[in-house]
């Protein structure tokens, strides 16, 4: 340990004073707010960080490959098969043989039976993927022998869903021998797994500094080889540090930029920028439990038409996102591109008084310190929400915490209202539409106390029609009443700045936010 905390230290200063060129030519630094890391565990985190680093620690049984988010294509698994019997359907999984994990030992069925189980027990912030929406129960899944594993789902679940869940950071397969070797009482290592690695992924753990970076290093035992030795992801949430990095050349890529930093950098042949697809939704969640003034519909209407979504998203976001205001991203199946509310301060003051509140209504609005979608930072994106409210007589008290106390406080129902962003864990309409309708689903709608049975039902009977006409318009009707009646203010759907040296090839990122880093690699500079 104390070698690797030495080779850090001067890996650290190194990059400081500037490193030998060999060795600052295989390391990727990437820079942007990570302050939403948790945990790096991959059954257990849940935030967008977290799924970005995991995903190049862990293998998953199937994946998504680049930008395209509609063919499965095998990862651990080189080939599956679906069965529908009289009660339940069986997917049987023909795995890779001599795979190994960092560890050096070999990933074999019984690491695949671990890890299924390991996710249903720990009952993370993810669990309900496994849970509510493929209904996965304990002892489902089962090892054929060392390379065959067989899982099975109730008839009432949908298999396509399931297998796009299982490339989501929750499938990443864990080595169950190292695990269970670091694992405390009944833990299932999860301690342990929140700052260390056990997968069988192109990179591996090295050292997690909270609040300042996280270090991966080439994994000797991958199959896939990446062609840079170590990662750095720097932490960075402001923004003008991050342009600041960039320009010196103490980064190599930089997300999140400011509209202003992408225009600035965009004539300067030392840097290309990316504007990346996202299935992301900048939202507002209003709490509706039982004495909120939003649990009163007028009021939720209010603060709809106090919003001058025009300004936000062609003045302060500079076109770097699309005007939205349904709860289904531009992209997938059953989008709705309605958006009946306009800038009205005069009719959201009339529905205040008619709710009951003819002198305004004074409220928190919990924002993170960090940078929003579209590159703006969340303390301008609340401003500009304040500056609109007060016109039609809502006084927002903008409280600007580190984005991973907002996430406790959110997921905890602590909150008035909240500036908040959301991503579907797959590329599927269900990956919003039961999160932000279902109460039950214990996720969004759950966190703003917002239980609607007609809304629930809807997400469960479109999560299982197969008949793509017939689902589209079962999301119409959902996205329609979510739109009028939900908790939620959708602000837009942002693109992705991203602003790199020229010399980094091969980086593509993909609508839902995944880069493979074993593809990326640099030029001579």
């Amino acid at each position: 340990m104390k070698r690797v905390v030495q080779y850090l230290a001067t890996l650290v200063l190194a990059l400081g004073l500037g490193m030998a060129q060999d060795v600052r030519q295989t390391t990727l630094i990437y820079g942007g707010d990570w302050s939403d890391l948790i945990t790096l565990d991959p059954q257990v985190s849940y935030e967008f960080s977290g799924g970005l680093i995991t995903d190049n620690l862990y293998e998953t049984l199937v994946k998504f490959e680049g930008t395209d988010l509609s063919n499965l294509k095998p990862g651990l698994a080189e080939s599956w098969k679906v069965e529908r019997g009289a009660n339940a359907w069986t997917i049987t999984f023909n795995l890779r043989k001599g795979v190994k994990f960092s560890s050096g030992n070999e990933l074999t069925a019984k690491d695949v039976v671990y890890t299924f189980e390991r996710a249903l027990a720990l009952k993370g912030p993810g669990s309900f993927l496994f849970t509510d929406i493929a209904a996965l129960q304990p002892g489902a899944t089962k090892a054929v022998s060392d390379y065959v594993v067989q899982v099975s789902l109730p008839k009432t679940s949908s298999p396509s869903t399931f297998l796009s869940i299982l490339t989501f950071n929750i499938g990443g397969i864990v080595d169950s021998a190292e695990v269970q070797k670091n694992a405390k009482g009944n833990d299932y290592g999860k301690e342990w797994l929140t700052d260390h690695s056990a997968g069988s992924g192109p990179f591996r753990l090295v050292r997690w500094d909270r609040g300042s970076q996280v270090l991966l290093e080439a994994n000797p035992n991958a199959r896939n080889k990446p062609k840079l030795q170590r990662i750095i992801m720097r932490e960075i949430k402001e923004a003008t540090v991050l342009r600041t990095a960039l320009e010196s050349g103490e980064i190599d890529i930089a997300e999140g930029l400011t509209p202003e930093a992408v225009k600035a950098l965009s004539g300067n042949p030392r840097f290309k920028i990316l504007r990346a697809d996202s299935l992301r939704l900048n939202y507002l969640g209003m709490n509706v439990k039982e004495g909120s003034p939003f649990a009163n519909l007028k009021v939720r209407e209010a603060v709809r038409y106090a919003i001058n979504q025009d300004e936000l998203v062609n003045g302060l976001v500079q076109g770097n996102g699309t005007k939205i205001q349904t709860i289904i991203p531009k992209g997938l199946l059953g989008y709705n591109p309605a958006t009946p509310y306009k800038f009205d301060p005069a009719r959201a003051k009339k529905l205040l008084a008619e709710a009951g509140y003819p002198n305004g209504l004074e409220f928190e609005l919990l924002v993170s310190t960090g940078i929003c979608g579209g590159g703006v930072p969340c303390a301008d994106i609340a401003a500009k929400l304040q500056s609109d409210f007060a016109k039609a007589g809502l006084k927002a008290n903008v409280k600007a915490i580190a984005n991973a106390e907002v996430l406790r406080t959110y997921r905890a129902q602590n909150h008035q209202m909240v500036l908040a962003g959301w991503s579907p864990d797959f590329p599927d309409p269900d990956g919003n539409a039961t999160p932000m309708a279902d109460f039950a689903a214990k996720s969004l709608a759950w966190r703003n106390v917002w239980n609607n049975p007609t809304a629930s039902k809807l997400a469960n009977q479109a999560s299982l029609e197969t008949d793509p006409n017939k689902r589209a318009a079962l999301y119409k009707l959902l996205t329609e009443l979510v739109l009028r009646e939900g908790p939620y203010a959708i602000l837009y759907q942002p693109a992705v700045p991203i602003g790199m040296s020229a010399q980094v090839q091969g980086f593509v990122r993909s609508a839902i936010g995944t880069v493979r880093f074993e593809n990326i690699s640099k030029g001579q500079p």
